[in-house]
């Protein structure tokens, strides 16, 4: 059973919070709000403006971890029988890029699906992805190899 409170204060620390509109450096450049709300793909609900409320960012989030959750469930059903930590693991890398895109990492998830996990965070570190995402990276790979979140964020009930 995944944290969801653990995981969104991860999501909040790693795509940040953002009330206005910013034009994300992904390839290609895209639009986005909240916590990392991708605009193009899903725009704001009519009538909404800017700057958001905390309000808002929390439904943009919990519409995007629902579609994220959909996704995963479909593509790697598997990843539900991990335990929490790799669960969240999978889920911010897949929060972060995409399902489609995660499905790339064949190896990384095999290893995973086996447990064989340090193969599976090696794999990670091994990726364009780990030079490209910085501190998320080398929290996230430390995670899956070992279980345990480094620096978890802080929850308040």
């Amino acid at each position: 059973m995944i944290t969801m409170s653990l995981l969104e204060a991860e999501l909040r620390r790693d795509e940040a919070v953002r009330y206005v509109r910013y034009l994300d450096t992904a390839t290609p450049p895209n639009w986005t709000t909240g916590v990392g709300h991708n605009l193009t793909v899903s725009p704001l609900p009519t009538g909404w403006t800017y700057p958001l409320n905390d309000s808002q960012v929390n439904q943009l989030l919990a519409h995007d971890l629902a579609v994220t959750f959909a996704a995963l469930d479909l593509h790697l059903a598997w990843w539900r029988h991990l335990d929490d930590v790799r669960a969240r693991v999978v889920a911010n890398m897949a929060f972060n890029m995409g399902v489609t895109d995660l499905a790339k990492f064949q190896h990384a998830l095999a290893a995973m699906q086996s447990g064989d996990y340090v193969t599976a965070a090696a794999q990670m570190k091994a990726s364009a992805w780990y030079g490209e995402v910085g501190a998320r990276a080398v929290r996230l790979c430390q995670a899956m190899e070992t279980g345990v979140m480094p620096n978890e964020p802080l929850v308040l009930a």
